[in-house]
Parts: C-alpha cells; sequence; structure tokens
C-alpha cells in the first residue's frame, strides 16, 4: 500500500435507470433453525420475513443498502442516534478543518474477511459510492474529495460547507467495505465484506438469505447466532407468518392484519414516512402545472386516513408530517401554485398511468382511492401496480405520468435536506416527478449551506414551500407503520422512526 496520500473527486452525473443485477452469492434455503442444536432461546437463530426483496443484488447504492442497514450488515463510518445526531461508529471521532473540511479518525476494526479497516479502504468505498450510476441519493446534493492521511485518517471535503457531513456519512449507501467487495463491472458485493455485527453469507435471488454472527466484530457481538430472512412482498403472508409462528419478526405488518394478531405481537412505531403523489412534470398531460393544480385539489388525504389505514395514519400536512415534530410551527404557504384546470379542461386530457407497488400493501389500496378521486375530477386513470423492483427503474426514468411512493424524509442524513435535494433538484438521483426548477434548486441550495439548527429549519420550509407551490408532489398521508414480533418471546427488536434498524446485536429469542 503506497503511503501517499489517497484522493478521489467526484464529477456530477445524469440519471440512468437501474439495469438488472446478477445474484451475488450461492443459493441457499432459508427457514427457522437452531445453531448447532441449541436448545436455550439466547442460542436460537432468529426467523424474519422483510418485506423488500433485493432490487439491485445486495448493492449498498440503492434501496438494499436499507435492509442491509436493518439486518446489522454493513457499517458506516458514523450513525445516527434517536435525536438525528452523528455518533462514533467505523469512526471514533472527527472535527471540522476549514469551512469544508473534516477530519475523521478510525478505530481499530476488522472487515469480515479479516482485512483491516484503515484510511484506505474508507477512501476506497467512499470513491466507489459517488462513482456508482445511479449515484445514491445521499450524494445527490454533494460532491466529495476523499484523502487518506496515515492509516488511521481520512480527510473529507466538500465542493460547498456541508453541516451535515457526519450525518450524511451514517447513510446506509456509505458503508465502508472492504477492497474485495468490489468486482468487475462497478458490482459490488458485500457479502462476508462488511463490519456489522451480522455477515451475510448465502442470498437466495429474491427469495431468502441467510446472516452469520460476527464473531470477529469490533462491538459488542450479537446474542443470536444467526437470522434466516426471507423476502415476502405479501403483507397478508408476512403477518400470517407472524401469526402461525413460522416468523419471529414479520417487518411491516399491514393495518388490516393488526385485529388478526395478539396485542403483543403489534409495535406501532412512529415514522417520518409520508405517502406522497409524484407528478411527471416533464412531459405527457401533467407538464401542465394547472393540470397538476388540478390533481392537487382532488385529493382528500383525510378520506384515505380513514378509509385506507383505519386511522393508523396522519393527515397530510406537508412533505415534512408529524415525524419531524419542528416541522408544523416553522411551516410556510406554498408559493406559485397555478390556478387548477377546470374539470371539463381536465376531462379532454389524455389518460394518465397511475403507479405504485405492492411491497407496502396499503399503497395497492390508497392508489385506488387516489384513482376515484382524480376520476371524479375528470381524468381518465389506468392503475400500474407491481412489486417495486419492477417499477423503480421506469419511474426514475419518468415513464409513469404519477406515482405514489412511501418515502421516509429524514432516511438519508436524518435531516431533510437530502431528501429534498434528492427528490425534487434538477441534478436529484430519486427525482422521480423530474422536476428541475430553478427556484426550488437555490431553496434547496440555501438550506443545504445553512449552519444554526433554527435557521436551517426555516430555510428547509422555505424549500418546501416551493416545492409544494409547483404541485410536483401531493402529500397522500403520513404514515405510521407496525413491526410485529411477539414481545413475550423476543428482546430487543429495534423500533427506529427513521427505519435503519430493526434487528441488531441485542436481539435474540428469549
Amino acid at each position: 500500500m503506497s503511503s501517499q496520500p489517497s484522493k478521489y473527486s467526484v464529477r456530477r452525473r445524469p440519471l440512468l435507470a437501474l439495469g438488472a443485477a446478477a445474484l451475488l452469492v450461492p443459493v441457499a434455503a432459508c427457514g427457522g433453525s437452531t445453531d448447532g442444536g441449541a436448545s436455550g432461546g439466547g442460542d436460537q437463530r432468529l426467523r424474519a420475513v422483510m418485506a423488500f426483496p433485493p432490487a439491485q443484488a445486495m448493492s449498498p447504492y440503492g434501496d438494499d443498502a436499507v435492509t442491509l442497514s436493518r439486518l446489522s450488515v454493513i457499517e458506516g463510518l458514523t450513525r445516527i442516534d434517536e435525536e438525528g445526531a452523528a455518533r462514533p461508529a467505523l469512526a471514533t471521532k472527527w472535527e471540522r478543518d476549514g469551512a469544508k473540511g473534516w477530519e475523521f479518525t478510525l478505530r481499530d476494526a476488522r472487515f469480515q474477511d479479516g482485512d483491516a479497516v484503515d484510511a484506505e479502504a474508507v477512501v476506497r468505498s467512499l470513491a466507489a459510492a459517488q462513482d456508482a450510476s445511479p449515484k445514491p441519493r445521499v450524494l445527490s446534493d454533494v460532491q466529495l474529495t476523499a484523502e487518506a492521511e496515515g492509516k488511521r485518517t481520512v480527510r473529507i471535503t466538500t465542493d460547498e460547507a456541508d453541516p451535515l457531513l457526519p450525518q450524511r456519512l451514517a447513510n446506509p449507501s456509505l458503508a465502508i467495505l472492504s477492497g474485495a467487495a468490489y468486482e468487475k463491472g462497478g458490482k459490488v458485493n458485500p457479502a462476508g465484506h462488511a463490519t456489522g455485527p451480522y455477515t451475510l453469507t448465502k442470498v437466495n435471488g429474491a427469495v431468502s438469505a441467510k446472516l452469520d454472527r460476527n464473531d470477529t466484530y469490533w462491538g459488542q457481538k450479537a446474542k443470536a447466532p444467526g437470522v434466516d430472512v426471507k423476502f415476502v412482498a405479501d403483507g397478508t403472508a408476512r403477518a400470517n407468518a407472524l401469526r402461525t409462528g413460522t416468523a419471529d419478526i414479520a417487518e411491516y405488518v399491514p393495518v388490516a392484519q393488526t385485529s388478526l394478531l395478539e396485542e403483543k405481537q403489534i409495535h406501532e412505531v412512529p415514522t417520518a414516512r409520508t405517502n406522497t403523489l409524484y407528478l411527471n412534470t416533464e412531459n405527457g398531460v401533467f407538464a401542465d402545472p394547472a393540470v397538476r393544480a388540478a390533481a392537487r385539489s382532488a385529493i382528500d388525504s383525510k378520506a384515505l386516513v380513514d378509509g385506507v389505514y383505519e386511522g393508523r395514519a396522519d393527515t397530510a400536512r406537508g412533505l415534512l408530517g408529524p415525524g419531524v415534530p419542528w416541522a408544523a410551527d416553522a411551516r410556510v404557504a406554498p408559493e406559485g401554485r397555478a390556478k387548477a384546470a377546470s374539470k371539463a379542461e381536465v376531462a379532454k386530457t389524455k389518460e394518465i398511468v397511475l403507479a405504485t407497488y405492492t411491497n407496502r400493501p396499503e399503497l395497492p389500496e390508497v392508489a385506488s382511492a387516489v384513482q376515484q378521486q382524480l376520476q371524479a375530477r375528470g381524468f381518465t386513470v389506468k392503475q400500474y401496480v407491481r412489486d417495486y423492483a419492477q417499477l423503480e427503474a421506469d419511474a426514475l426514468a419518468g415513464r409513469y405520468d404519477a406515482f405514489i411512493q412511501a418515502r421516509n424524509t429524514l432516511l438519508d442524513t436524518a435531516d431533510p435536506v437530502s431528501y429534498l435535494g434528492s427528490d425534487f433538484t434538477c441534478e436529484g438521483s430519486f427525482n422521480i416527478a423530474q422536476l428541475c426548477d430553478k427556484g426550488v434548486d437555490e431553496a434547496v441550495a440555501k438550506a443545504a449551506g445553512t449552519d444554526g439548527l433554527d435557521a436551517r429549519h426555516a430555510a428547509e420550509m422555505e424549500a418546501e414551500a416551493k416545492i409544494l407551490g409547483a404541485d410536483a408532489a401531493v402529500p397522500l398521508v403520513h404514515e405510521r407503520f407496525v413491526q410485529g414480533f411477539d414481545s413475550g418471546k423476543v428482546d430487543g427488536v429495534a423500533l427506529d422512526p427513521m427505519e435503519r434498524r430493526l434487528i441488531t446485536a441485542d436481539t435474540r429469542l428469549r
């Protein structure tokens, strides 16, 4: 390894559709098993049913990164605490070095394949994330340059001052992996090459996965010997697995199934997730602001909360809901909304395609209710509902007129500015609405560069007002969700509003 500093700079890239990804590792069946036949609860492997099958062969650069994080496979330089602040993970400390620079000191740790976690490994991982196509959402509004300064120190600079860099580096897409994870053709294989308390050892396509305890983990060792994961997109099937005892943990239990479970199996979690109707501002019917305004005026959020969520959700207040508690007091009125087209004018427009996915069981019901509301306003609507993996690339490429997405507004940096940047700016890597508005870009950039908590929040609400003013996105409801597990049998399941944690080192069967 060279003693000279390594340096990587990243250029912005245009959004590209996701391609098919190959399987990571050999096929293996998953089921509820025990470790070595041990009979004690603490020695038993966990059985989990997860809602989202791998969409990019467990690549950390898409939504699969969240699954890897929720299973405690991957880690970054930092982690986010319950208040949204950055705390040590693979970095033990950090300090600012000038307006645009930060220095991070690494802990003594090893990857699951035995390689040391050093500064060169960190630089390599951050560079790979930035060169990925499409770029991870968390990097949509920033350019990083990373340099190794000795074995244990990494200096990271940004093109503009970035007060949120420590929080940004906790994002699952910026996980630190060993050199063996990076394969030819830009593929990234985290199996056996990460640092978390669990090692991903086998993946059976979009069906199942196996995790084993990482006995060389630098921190607290996992209390369970492993986790057998099944990916089950159907919410009713996940609830049934919990009810029949074939799963210990069921992710995202549908609201409609809660009445069939015992109270001790239902764990409702407050969330920063907003279900939003994204309208294609670039092509088709909704390129006309007046038609977008007509669609927005057709939506009845309360009817969705009462009819679909049985009261287990909150009516839409904006892009940021009750899971972002400061937003209500800081909110300002939307700016520059167009006058809505009349019902007669709307009736003359072409049929629109409204798409959503099955992985969150309420969304197809939401789509049906939204379809009826839009039809009452004069629109002709065709639904397109599939598994998320079948829709994401087309949604990002702008091939639908409207798309219903359940989006965690704090997922990327525990601060909404990265969500605003990735979803609504010209170069945003998750811009389903295809929005490119100078005023929005300027407002988001101002928020991203603002120091001081109150001033930052005010700037973020100004950006929200401009986005809502463009009617590029119509908030539908603010979700609450239910994680399923028997609290009398399972300990240590994380109930995380930011959805980054579920199974942790503390999770075990009694």
